[in-house]
């Protein structure tokens, strides 16, 4: 199972055996519209305040993921969940009621990935049948917590992202469903990797050396190269951190700008919609995932995906303090797989 420094590949793949996607009105409008499983034109959720509007939020994915499943949520092992709110009271109070056993995650906005490696650790290993994975983001929330409050009216860089209202959630199993799917071959864990970056307006060029880290990791474990996928798809660089994450791979002699997408320059239209950098946050690639990665999986689109969501761990705290902003980036190899392909 172990492969070089960072790698697991994975005798019993989990199965990715149900997914859902809850996103906000802003998501609504731009190009993964159809593939959202449910547009809440209400930032509110229906809630009091913006925590809770997220925490609502959760409770809609997770239970939707279920019920597309057709999966009593008594059935599930272990849920691996997070956000990017302190102590993460999203996740807390969102979760509550499912009453399914949590491991409470935070790896910023690469949490998805963190979620789905773990789970898929914990089916590998005979741990669990089921597993959920989930995680979310609110752009109020996020805005309230690491920059200015709303009311502020603060203006915002170029290199800046915007923060994804969105929730994607999705159930792993040991059990293979009938017909076509999606399996977690593989995972490369990532590791922290700061080179200075203090500007916490421009996240992207705080991850994407983080980014390039882990496919790189990746490529030296299994043995393989860019061409080994179809698409190498990161959570939230943007823009700007794209374009760095480019560089650092032509100086290891790797072209990727056929093979790279990133999910936060997938899910807004930056022409139409003022985003500047593109999207960000956790719910930015677990959205994008459900409501567009795995679906052109299974379409046969693609056959191998090298997922990776990428964060930027950093508090209001911290960089106020001027601090750096580390990076870290979770890789998945998510494999199509059918009836007439064994394994």
């Amino acid at each position: 199972m172990q492969k070089g420094k960072a790698s697991l590949v994975f005798e019993r793949p989990a199965y990715l055996a149900a997914t859902a996607s809850v996103a906000g009105q802003k998501e609504g409008e731009g190009p993964l519209a159809g593939g959202i499983d449910r547009i809440e034109p209400d930032p509110m959720f229906g809630a009091e305040n913006w925590e809770q509007a997220e925490s609502a939020m959760q409770k809609q994915t997770a239970d939707l993921a279920l019920e597309k499943g057709h999966i009593h949520r008594r059935d599930v092992r272990y849920l691996f969940a997070g956000d990017l709110l302190g102590q993460l009271i999203a996740t807390s109070f969102g979760t509550v009621d499912l009453e399914i056993p949590l491991f409470g995650l935070y790896g910023a906005c690469s949490t998805m990935g963190e979620a789905l490696s773990l789970g898929a650790m914990c089916v590998d290993g005979g741990h669990a049948d089921l597993v959920l994975a989930m995680a979310s983001s609110h752009y109020a929330t996020a805005e309230k917590q690491f920059r200015f409050p709303l009311a502020y009216g603060n203006q915002r860089s170029q290199s800046a992202a915007w923060t994804v209202t969105g929730c994607g959630a999705a159930v792993l199993s040991s059990k293979r469903p009938a017909g076509m799917s999606v399996r977690i071959a593989a995972v490369t864990t990532g590791r922290m990797v700061d080179l200075g970056v203090r500007d916490a307006m421009n996240m992207g060029a705080a991850m994407a050396p983080a980014a390039w880290d882990t496919i790189w990791q990746n490529f030296l474990d299994l043995g393989v190269d860019a061409d080994y996928y179809d698409r190498i798809i990161t959570g939230d660089l943007g823009d700007t951190g794209q374009k760095i994450l480019l560089d650092f791979a032509r100086e290891k002699g790797q072209d990727l700008s056929g093979k790279h997408m990133d999910c936060g320059l997938e899910i807004y239209d930056r022409k139409t919609q003022d985003v500047h950098a593109g999207g960000s946050g956790c719910g930015c690639s677990a959205v994008t995932l459900c409501a567009m990665i795995l679906p052109r999986l299974l379409r046969g689109d693609w056959k191998r995906v090298l997922f990776l969501p990428t964060g930027a761990l950093l508090s209001g705290m911290s960089s106020n303090e001027g601090q750096s902003i580390p990076g870290i980036a979770h890789a998945v190899v998510l494999e199509r797989c059918d009836d007439s392909v064994k394994g």
